[in-house]
């Protein structure tokens, strides 16, 4: 009944992403765009659900079984900081795409000002080549995982499962295959979610049995991690502004900031944003509960894979038609970015880095296919975590793009030279943070990423006139 239940609710996801076909015209802005004609209420959802990943019902779920209440600070900074961003940037970027009339992320920004910048955009495509489809094998890699969890069968097996539909209902529709299929599974993903909560909850008696369950775990409710950078409230603070900054990154990332590229009026900005964050605060709770909720029930996982948390306390807890929906909500999960993201891969090596006159049907196609391809082999052979690979891929697009978005969202203009700088600056300092010093454990790497950068673009930039043609 698992594995049934599981392929039908699958079923659907493709028969949705497949319908979407009928409103395809073939053109490059609406592979890629949608033709700019998504309702404010879907922009939310796909959003969401695409920033809600198999990081979320994985490596999310793996992060707070093993550090506790503490990882709410997590929450709170990436939900904090998303908004921030949110508030001068989103709508700014969604006046650029119609005034620059282009439909790749790194072409808006290259020409917000009229100019070409075309060094810089072939740059920042290299990275968005190679960090998106990274980032996708992140995701197919929890698909498989997934599997092994709940039906125990070798991961691989779901890796190739997610690849295989990702790729189908992506060729047929591009981005709005990608945005329809989306809204139906953040559905799945937050019917997931609740039922797994509630059936922890009730299955050790009541909120108050849990919390006394929790108490038991030494230090598993302390609300301050024990690994700080600094001592006291000023590496708490430090920890905290650095998952703030994790959630501004969410400007620097591609596949979601498309679909705010895509939403049919810039006038409808406000009401997409409040589908977003509506269910972004919902699901976040319901998925810090159930990953603190694991602990209880899966002890023994300690040493071993708490990415595999989630799946298996839905084995134990729910009977197996119930199983097979915790199954396919991760799986949309999964799905629901790793489209997204090789979408965007696609979108960044046909219009950004390959020349124009390749930008054909076919070109646009076999691009979304190779992306996957790619990004498949990647998970085949990856063994890290989900967690720390989409923190990798995470804080190196937003150091690449969020810095110069910024700017740009503030009425500032720089050159060409200040912005191929920024954009390196902000990658090598990220990286460096990460494997140079170590210290992205205790401190998001994309705070410097972000920050250094973006002090140094602001000292070199001029203020733009609010008549400018893309402000």
């Amino acid at each position: 009944m698992t594995a049934l239940s599981f392929v039908l609710i699958l079923a659907i996801f493709l028969a949705v992403g497949l319908a979407s076909a009928r409103k395809a015209t073939g053109s490059r802005t609406d592979y890629y765009l949608a033709s700019r004609s998504v309702q404010p209420w879907l922009v939310g959802l796909s959003a969401v659900a695409t920033n809600n990943s198999g990081y979320m019902f994985i490596g999310v779920i793996g992060f707070t079984y093993e550090t506790g209440l503490a990882s709410i600070w997590l929450m709170i900074g990436w939900i904090l900081g998303d908004f921030v961003g949110s508030t001068f940037i989103h709508r700014r970027l969604r006046q650029a795409t119609a005034a620059t009339g282009e439909a790749s992320f790194a072409s808006v920004i290259a020409r917000w000002y009229g100019e070409t910048f075309g060094v810089w955009r072939r740059i920042a495509a290299i990275i968005m080549v190679v960090f998106l489809v990274a980032y996708a094998g992140a995701q197919i890699s929890a698909g498989g995982k997934a599997l092994q969890g709940v039906l125990g069968i070798d991961p691989r097996a779901g890796a190739v499962a997610v690849a295989a539909m990702v790729l189908i209902y992506s060729i047929v529709g591009g981005i709005r295959a990608s945005i329809w299929t989306d809204g139906a599974q953040a559905i799945a993903m937050m019917g997931a979610m609740t039922i797994l909560f509630v059936a922890g909850v009730a299955g050790l008696g009541g909120i108050g049995d849990v919390i006394e369950a929790w108490r038991g775990v030494p230090g598993y409710l302390d609300l301050f991690p024990d690994d700080l950078l600094l001592p006291g409230l000023a590496g708490m603070g430090l920890f905290i502004l650095g998952w703030l900054f994790a959630g501004f990154s969410v400007v620097g990332q591609p596949h979601i900031m498309v679909r705010f590229m895509a939403l049919d009026d810039e006038r409808n900005m406000v009401r997409a944003r409040a589908w977003y964050y509506s269910y972004f605060t919902i699901f976040y709770l319901l998925a810090t509960g159930v990953g603190m909720l694991s602990r209880i029930y899966l002890p023994d996982l300690t040493g071993l894979d708490p990415e595999l948390a989630l799946p298996m306390m839905a084995v134990e807890l729910l009977p197996p038609v119930m199983v097979g929906l915790i199954l396919a909500g991760i799986f949309a999960a999964t799905m629901s970015t790793a489209d997204s993201l090789v979408l965007s891969s696609s979108a960044a090596f046909t219009h950004d880095l390959a020349p124009q006159r390749l930008e054909t049907t076919i070109m646009l196609k076999l691009a979304t296919a190779i992306a996957v391809a790619i990004a498949l082999v990647l998970a085949l052979s990856e063994n890290r975590s989900v967690f720390s690979l989409v923190i990798l891929a995470w804080s190196t697009l937003a150091a690449a793009f969020a810095p110069l978005l910024t700017l740009y969202a503030l009425r500032r203009r720089v050159s060409e030279t200040t912005a191929v700088m920024m954009l390196v600056t902000g990658v090598c300092v990220a990286l460096f943070w990460r494997f140079g010093l170590g210290w992205h454990d205790s401190v998001y790497e994309g705070l410097p990423g972000i920050a250094v950068p973006l002090v140094i673009g602001f000292a070199l930039s001029t203020p733009q006139p609010r008549k400018a043609k893309a402000g």
